[in-house]
């Protein structure tokens, strides 16, 4: 099945080739969950801060269960600070 990735700031260095910007429509295993996606990607689960599905805010525990489906959206951010 196909989904669209994006990753914000520095998590996009983890995209794979052929990433345009900080987004890529990629091929996962049906079946594939948020937290298995962001370990196949060799991110550190701790450096995702906020991962958001189809526009919905997915928790951290969540994402251990939250299935991806064909066509999904699905947005990465690490910890955003401001001053």
């Amino acid at each position: 099945m196909q989904i669209t990735l994006k990753c914000f700031a520095f998590l996009g260095q983890y995209l794979p080739p052929g990433a345009k910007g900080n987004s890529i429509q990629m091929e996962v295993d049906d079946g594939k969950t948020i937290a298995q996606l962001i370990d196949d990607l060799n991110i550190d689960q701790d450096a995702v801060e906020l991962a958001i599905l189809n526009e919905q805010f997915i928790d951290l525990r969540a994402r251990e269960h939250a299935e991806l489906k064909n066509r999904d959206t699905l947005a990465l951010w690490p910890e955003v600070a401001g001053g």
